[in-house]
């Protein structure tokens, strides 16, 4: 009984983390009620009215669809580009020694710690200098940037808990370069690949400087949200499309927590 008394949370630390959560979370729930509310031009509180009719005309604007697709092609194929090159680099960086190694780890995390706008700039100012067109492969391009950072983490952090020695048992046994991936590396980073590719697909829905910097006249569901708030008709219509922007940010997320959280237990582990 003491124990428990022990492990248990003083009050005061209880009262602060509600706090937290409610600061963090309140925000999300009132884009939620806003999506039913009977009025569309001001964000009233309380709401004069509900109403569900805002789904319908969300549901048959041609242009919300637009967005829609174009941001599901660019998160699928930028999420494609990263988990090729980030597992790439996970596996240079982890499984091997030479010379510059963390130099060059740092520079693959670069473009996610770098501030949005720098990173808008300077591929813009890289597509300029190219004479290459902004197009749907420049959207591309630049959310693969930092998707690729979110892949590596994930594998780089997998690979270092994979023992050398299954691999060195897998030479042995007369197992090639291929035969040792299928086989022992992606069994045991499988997990650790989804994840990370569910959060990169993830990302490109929320993205909206370097999105604005290198898409030209195209317009992704961020940018569109963004656009759409600053007309004074059919509010609610983005508080729906925001509602699907959290759900598609939200399940994925959820289920990389759900893959990694017992990522320790692979084979080899601490051997």
């Amino acid at each position: 009984m003491r124990s428990e008394k022990a492990n248990s949370a003083p009050l005061g630390l209880k009262i602060a983390a509600a706090a937290g959560l409610a600061f963090m979370h309140l925000p999300i729930l009132l884009i939620f009620l806003y999506a039913f509310t009977t009025e569309e031009k001001s964000y009233q509180f309380p709401p004069p009215g509900l109403t569900t009719q805002w789904f319908a005309v969300a549901w048959n604007r041609p242009d919300v669809w637009a967005a829609l697709t174009l941001s599901v092609k660019v998160a699928s194929i930028a999420t494609a580009v990263a988990l090729v090159l980030g597992t790439l680099c996970a596996a240079a960086v982890s499984q091997t020694r030479f010379f510059g190694r963390e130099t060059i780890s740092l520079l693959v995390i670069l473009p996610i710690a770098l501030p949005g706008i720098i990173t808008g700039i300077a591929l813009r100012s890289a597509f300029s200098m190219a004479d290459i067109p902004f197009s749907f492969w420049t959207i591309v391009l630049g959310h693969a940037t930092f998707c690729i950072v979110v892949v590596y983490n994930n594998a780089v952090a997998r690979f270092r808990r994979i023992s050398g020695s299954l691999i060195e048992a897998s030479m042995d046994l007369g197992a090639d370069g291929f035969q040792t991936f299928r086989y022992v590396i992606l069994p045991n980073i499988g997990t650790a690949l989804l994840a990370g590719g569910m959060l990169a697909f993830a990302l490109p829905f929320d993205e909206v400087i370097v999105t604005t910097f290198t898409a030209g006249q195209q317009s992704t569901l961020p940018i569109w949200m963004l656009e759409e708030l600053i007309r004074p008709r059919q509010r609610p219509v983005t508080n729906v499309v925001a509602m699907v922007v959290v759900m598609a940010t939200f399940l994925p997320i959820l289920g990389a927590y759900y893959l990694t959280r017992d990522g320790d237990q692979i084979a080899g582990a601490g051997k």
